[in-house]
């Protein structure tokens, strides 16, 4: 469906090698990219609905070099939502204490009658945008509700029963940055891996390079906070295994947007 890349870490890195070999994925995923810098003091989204190596604007982006300590990065093949702007990853949503989330997603929400509502409130047309609206809406209930910010905690807590909640029969790979910790979460076996380093920690639907990435612990949200480990939930149990309807439902949406004029690289 869509590939996803995350970078959190206490020290600013140049993160260039790992977006190239990440975006160097985009044939297999050619609806779209994003990329988004979350440092407060430098905080950027940029994103097309065109393929990662037909873009002139990434391109060039990749030419100077990219510093931050937190990243997230998306290449797409849709299946829900047309190709187009408001359809490509990251999305953004300020929640009413003004923190800025932001959300990328590998996967496909085939049921979860509670996420309809948002239909009406999103730019695009995509279920992965519904899911931070979802998120960003239930922040600001329990937030008026206790009449003061919540704890990282807290917003740990609500975020995991969430994305625990909506796991059933549904590809929920996630990761989420609220600004002070970025929420991780996967629910398929071997589609999302981590790579731990001194100072940092790397999120990847693959292997970027030759060191020690392993396996996302499976259908358990975790946060991490300057490159470490800052809560871990408990494990749900609710894996996707694909069923042979949804696979089809997925290829007749992505054959759809393959149907386009082919897009010739550029770099």
């Amino acid at each position: 469906m869509c590939e996803i890349f995350g970078f959190n870490s206490s020290k600013e890195e140049e993160l260039n090698d790992y977006l190239k070999e990440f975006y160097s994925h985009c044939e297999e995923h050619p609806h779209g990219w994003g990329l988004a810098i979350l440092d407060p003091e430098k905080f950027s989204v940029f994103k097309e609905p065109i393929k990662a190596r037909s873009s002139v604007m990434l391109g060039n982006i990749l030419l100077d070099p990219i510093i931050s300590k937190n990243v997230l990065a998306h290449i797409r093949l849709g299946t829900i939502g047309v190709k187009d702007f408001y359809n490509c990853h990251p999305f953004v949503k300020k929640d009413n204490a003004g923190r800025r989330w932001t959300l990328i997603h590998n996967g496909t929400v085939f049921d979860c009658p509670d996420l309809c509502k948002y239909s009406t409130e999103e730019e695009g047309e995509t279920d992965s945008e519904r899911i931070l609206l979802g998120i960003v809406d239930l922040i600001n209930k329990f937030e008026a509700f206790k009449g003061e910010p919540l704890s990282l905690k807290e917003r740990f807590d609500i975020v995991s029963d969430l994305i625990s909640f909506m796991a059933l029969s549904n590809k929920l790979n996630l990761i989420v940055y609220d600004g002070e910790q970025m929420y991780v979460h996967t629910n398929y076996r071997d589609s999302l891996c981590y790579l731990k380093t001194e100072n940092s920690v790397f999120f990847s639907t693959q292997a970027l390079d030759s060191s020690d990435w392993k396996e996302v612990p499976l259908n358990t949200v975790i946060s991490f906070s300057d490159g470490e480990l800052l809560f871990k939930a408990k494990p749900h149990s609710f894996e996707y295994v694909e069923t042979e309807e949804q696979l089809m439902f997925i290829e007749k949406f992505a054959s759809t947007l393959s149907s386009d004029v082919e897009e010739e690289n550029v770099w």
